[in-house]
């Protein structure tokens, strides 16, 4: 269980009162319940959107308008991440954008200063999943917002599995270190069972659900390579990257399908 709650800590900012033992196997480890802590966010997730939509107009008679209620679901997915990935994002952009060599990447994307480029991918991929989650929203069938809402954090988990996993590690050291050299095959092969049981429960939207799975892994293996043959690796920030984009992806698939 300490692997669990390690991971759970370390992902989310979930009230959660357990002194983990931090070890680099128990970072490791925790690596196989990733999909497991997705699918609690998501579930918090679409609770949320459940209360705005159905329990506030049927027994409090309020009712909150479209762009709030994306803006609350929104800021609410945010809150239970402390937006930890979007961090690893910013400095991915920051230094994937620079134009620089790989050296020079690495210490752009170690600095704990945003420049411009990882500014401006922030605040798209911030739009992005805003606009997303409004459409999904406006839509009279609040099924699939539900659906999107409690897959997003799955996938985008599961992308992080399939890079932290299939991937070498960038740096000699660093945080993502721990993750990548004590996790192994059998923590993404256990992931990939968990996501397709979530998928098999949304039989609503199941082949929405199946095209949005083989997107990110797609999506996921395409961009690990790609970051793999520009910097001999991926980083902790990488992941971050790999997770968020996977999310938008997934909400954008279920705007569209």
């Amino acid at each position: 269980m300490n692997s669990f709650f390690t991971g759970l800590l370390f992902l989310t900012r979930l009230p959660i009162k357990y002194n983990a033992n931090w070890t680099e196997e128990a970072c490791g480890n925790s690596v196989k319940y990733f999909t497991i802590i997705g699918l609690i966010l998501g579930i918090i997730n679409s609770l949320c959107a459940y209360i705005i939509f159905s329990l506030l107009p049927h027994f409090l008679h309020i009712t909150i308008t479209v762009p709030l209620a994306s803006f609350f679901l929104l800021l609410i997915s945010i809150i239970l991440t402390g937006a930890i990935h979007y961090d690893g994002y910013t400095d991915t952009m920051d230094g994937l954008l620079s134009g620089r060599k790989k050296d020079r990447i690495l210490e752009i994307m170690k600095d704990s200063r945003v420049g411009a480029h990882g500014a401006t991918s922030l605040i798209m991929l911030i739009l992005g999943k805003y606009a997303a989650i409004f459409s999904l929203c406006s839509s009279t069938n609040h099924t699939i917002l539900y659906t999107a809402l409690l897959l997003a954090p799955v996938l985008g988990r599961l992308g992080l599995v399939i890079g932290v996993t299939l991937f070498p590690y960038a740096r000699k050291e660093g945080l993502g270190k721990a993750f990548s050299t004590y996790s192994n095959k059998f923590s993404l092969i256990l992931n990939i069972i968990i996501t397709l049981i979530c998928l098999s429960i949304n039989l609503p939207k199941l082949s929405t659900s199946i095209i949005a799975f083989i997107v990110v892994i797609i999506f996921t293996l395409i961009f690990g390579h790609y970051i793999t043959k520009k910097l001999g690796g991926l980083t902790g920030d990488v992941y971050g990257a790999t997770s968020e984009l996977s999310e938008f992806l997934v909400l954008f698939i279920f705007t569209i399908c």
